[in-house]
């Protein structure tokens, strides 16, 4: 780690005034913390005393995300604290949490049902009316802790909170997500996988990336896409995990092993550049990586011993390759078949 360079020490006036400002701004935020049950949660924003102010965004949680927040608050999951401001008016203005609101009163009202379920599949495409009268009683009574802002709070510190809430924490990437709850014999081969020289040479990754695991998620995709792609549709957390779940302590390493290896000395062989645009990239899309590693295992399942028809860089190039391989509606279903297809159509000579 680079050292920081020294600098002239602050001067007694910058620290009197560092510190005058240190206590003022403390004095700009003072909360008290209450605990609400669901009921009155969804009561109290129907009846608008827990608001949403215009500054905040629209409502953008897809239905998977409200199905998982519903699961975790049925099981008593942790919930991170919500984040309201006792306004002057007496109502309560939501600063952090106006999905999850949202989400409860959508589920208690009856117009939404549960689904990408992983702990209660059971539940899966439930409504609040097919619970039974035990769990909809825990649900309503369930408590969750809110950080109340006292009257007088400015608007300026309001959307600052908000801003720091919604900017600042780095969410977690698929692979660091299955490190924690899939752990088993699928990713720890997973993990030597990516640890392949000729995959390190292959497929440029900058160290910020490797920490985060972007090397093993490209490996898993690799694996999944390449036996599942034709029936994935949209969710490829959800469906990578499936995939990873599957296998968790039972798969066939040596089929998977020689593919994977097979894929890398074609990849060599055959594409100068590797898995990366240019020479001296840095980095490499997950669509590229994507489209080639899984159209060149999939043109080997069909003949092992097969050179493509046509060099790469020629159809690389290409408009329509291009076109597969940008990042609109690049996690669809058919933009994944259109592009893996694609290289495996190219290298067995279908046109």
């Amino acid at each position: 780690m680079a050292k920081l360079r020294k600098a002239p020490p602050p001067s007694e006036n910058q620290k009197v005034l560092a510190d005058g400002q240190i206590r003022e701004r403390q004095h700009d935020v003072k909360y008290d913390l209450r605990d609400f049950t669901v009921d009155y949660l969804v009561d109290a924003y129907q009846e608008d005393l827990f608001f949403i102010p215009a500054y905040q965004r629209e409502f953008i949680w897809p239905e998977s995300n409200k199905g998982k927040f519903i699961e975790s608050v049925i099981l008593g999951l942790p919930i991170p604290m919500l984040f309201v401001a006792d306004m002057a008016d007496g109502r309560l203005e939501i600063v952090d949490g106006a999905q999850r609101i949202q989400t409860l009163e959508a589920f208690l009202s009856g117009t939404l049902r549960l689904t990408n379920l992983s702990l209660l599949p059971a539940l899966e495409g439930f409504s609040v009316d097919d619970l039974s009268i035990p769990q909809l009683r825990k649900l309503k009574t369930r408590a969750l802790r809110l950080v109340v802002l006292e009257d007088g709070t400015t608007e300026e510190i309001r959307q600052e909170l908000f801003h720091r809430i919604n900017t600042q924490s780095v969410k977690a990437r698929g692979s660091e997500v299955r490190r924690g709850s899939l752990r088993g014999a699928f990713l720890d081969f997973i993990k030597d996988c990516a640890k392949d020289p000729l995959f390190i040479k292959l497929c440029p990754i900058s160290p910020a990336m490797i920490k985060r695991r972007e090397d093993e998620e490209l490996v898993t995709r690799y694996f999944c896409y390449s036996d599942r792609y034709m029936s994935f549709k949209h969710d490829v957390d959800a469906f990578v995990d499936k995939y990873v779940e599957d296998h968790r302590e039972d798969f066939d390493r040596a089929r998977l092993e020689h593919e994977f290896r097979s894929m890398l000395v074609f990849v060599s062989k055959h594409f100068p550049n590797g898995f990366a645009k240019t020479a001296g990239s840095k980095t490499t899309p997950r669509v590229r990586f994507e489209a080639i590693a899984v159209g060149v295992t999939l043109a080997q399942r069909i003949d092992p011993k097969v050179s493509p028809s046509s060099p790469p860089p020629v159809w690389l190039e290409s408009k329509e390759f291009v076109g597969q391989t940008t990042t609109h509606a690049s996690n669809s279903g058919p933009r994944l078949r259109g592009r893996v297809e694609f290289v495996r159509d190219r290298i067995i000579g279908v046109e």
